[in-house]
């Protein structure tokens, strides 16, 4: 179940990050696409470098468990990853209204 939760707020966050890409311009390219959007949050949404390593280390347990061992997500993980994954979408939303005032959140 942990795996599962995780994945829902992980690929949430993955698309708030392809979207703000998107507004920007710009897509990240098929090979790596997880690895791309997530780098370029500092550049689209401002994110802090904290927030995107964080990011990056969720990719890599996302890849954990989805290809190599199921059930290594913790109960601490999914939250974490939850929060994130808000965290992203305030940020969008206020990113969209005031740098893409003509598109809507």
């Amino acid at each position: 179940m942990n795996d599962w939760s995780f994945n829902i707020a992980y690929n949430a966050a993955l698309q708030i990050v392809t979207a703000a890409l998107a507004a920007a311009g710009y897509k990240a390219e098929r090979m790596n696409h997880h690895y791309r959007a997530i780098d370029s949050l500092t550049e689209t949404l401002g994110t802090d470098s904290k927030t995107v390593a964080m990011f990056d280390l969720f990719r890599k347990k996302r890849n954990t468990s989805d290809y190599e061992r199921a059930g290594a997500v913790s109960d601490g993980e999914v939250k974490a990853m939850r929060e994130l994954a808000e965290k992203l979408r305030k940020e969008f939303v206020a990113w969209i209204e005031k740098e893409h005032p003509g598109l809507k959140a």
